[in-house]
């Protein structure tokens, strides 16, 4: 009898966007990783794609889960921490990589990492060859609940953020909240901030339990941090299947991220994690919203009591204005026609994309918002 202790094989939730482009979703604590990952990678050439912090957490584990699973052959890649690895010039090393080492079409790209490391994996995944498969192993809470699912890569652009990518869904998605354990509290934080928009959108019954696992949720309760990313995973989900490339319901999980994209290229993508700049962009979100009479002020302060229970209360960019906020936000990829709709509550559980709104209007609740946010 084999002493290893093997956890029992979770329940995948399944991302279905069509096309045959099914895939699992994976969530746990203490996943057993060969045996999930064996039937994608057996016999094939594998690209494992960290970053410099969470590969000396995680690599060697990692590959050598890999090595029990068959593969033809491993490459290891460390891009920098941070958002800058986001960009087409480490997007072309890593093509480099590959073709230097001859990587085949029906090779595997293997993303270990939070956010950035799956968007960068994903994308040039998506563009080598026309398009190679690749796994999703995600390493923070922002990943787990939000960056991993749903086919979206893209770098960076200086104009933007994400304005260069493609859409390529992963054979599957292993998320292990154990990897959270390592995670620093700023970034489990801002991970937080992603499943308060999943709450806000999904309605009363998520909202109200998140309200009161705030507590469990930072100091990283595993049993917690499992049911929100349960919970997330499976909203997003069936949005992606209704939705997959954004032509209408999909462009509702942008709440907060129109506001907070543009924060985070007016700080250079160094001043604000992703997920503080959404934390930012959901409590603007809201102020909008109850601006022009769509929702009550009661469901705005409890999002704001909600960010503050959960220390979401970053350092803006310095220097900032209402005029380039708003700006920055004309850049969006969103617009259409010289018009960005605003994705707005109308209350728990209930969010609209909006473009019935006056620029200079929206500039001026922007400005009195930076007023107050600075003496809060």
């Amino acid at each position: 009898m084999s002493g290893r202790c093997v956890p029992p094989m979770p329940q995948a939730i399944w991302v279905d966007p069509g096309h045959d482009a099914a895939y699992p979703v994976y969530v746990g604590a203490g996943l057993d990783i060969p045996t999930l990952l064996r039937g994608h990678v057996e016999g094939r050439q594998v690209l494992l794609v960290s970053d410099e912090q969470v590969s000396g957490l995680y690599l060697d584990s990692t590959a050598a889960a890999l090595a029990t699973c068959g593969v033809a052959g491993l490459g290891c890649a460390a891009v920098p921490v941070g958002e800058g690895s986001k960009s087409l010039q480490q997007a072309g090393l890593l093509w480099d990589l590959m073709a230097k080492r001859r990587f085949p079409r029906d090779g595997v790209v293997l993303a270990l990492g939070g956010g950035v490391v799956g968007d960068l994996a994903g994308f040039v995944a998506g563009v080598y060859h026309r398009g190679v498969q690749w796994i999703q192993m995600p390493t923070t809470l922002l990943a787990q609940v939000d960056a991993a699912v749903g086919g979206k890569t893209a770098v960076n652009h200086p104009m933007g953020k994400n304005l260069l990518g493609v859409f390529h869904q992963p054979s599957c998605v292993l998320s292990d909240v154990r990897f959270l354990s390592s995670l620093p509290m700023r970034d489990l934080r801002a991970g937080l901030a992603e499943v308060v928009k999943h709450a806000l959108l999904e309605g009363e019954d998520f909202f109200s339990w998140l309200e009161q696992a705030a507590p469990a949720l930072l100091a990283r309760d595993e049993v917690a941090l499992e049911e929100a990313v349960r919970r997330c995973v499976h909203l997003k989900a069936a949005v992606v299947a209704a939705d997959e490339k954004e032509a209408g319901q999909r462009a509702l999980l942008n709440l907060g991220h129109t506001f907070g994209h543009a924060l985070e290229v007016l700080g250079d993508y160094t001043v604000l994690l992703h997920g503080e700049a959404v934390a930012v962009g959901l409590a603007v979100a809201c102020r909008v919203a109850v601006a022009l009479g769509l929702m009550e002020r009661a469901p705005q302060e409890r999002l704001e009591s909600l960010l503050a229970r959960l220390e979401l209360r970053p350092a803006l960019p310095e220097g900032i204005t209402a005029a380039a906020w708003r700006a920055a936000m004309s850049g969006d990829k969103k617009v259409r026609r010289g018009e960005l709709p605003l994705v707005l509550p109308r209350g728990i559980g209930d969010v609209v994309l909006c473009t019935a709104y006056d620029a200079a209007w929206l500039e001026t609740v922007l400005k009195d918002f930076l007023r107050e946010y600075a003496i809060l």
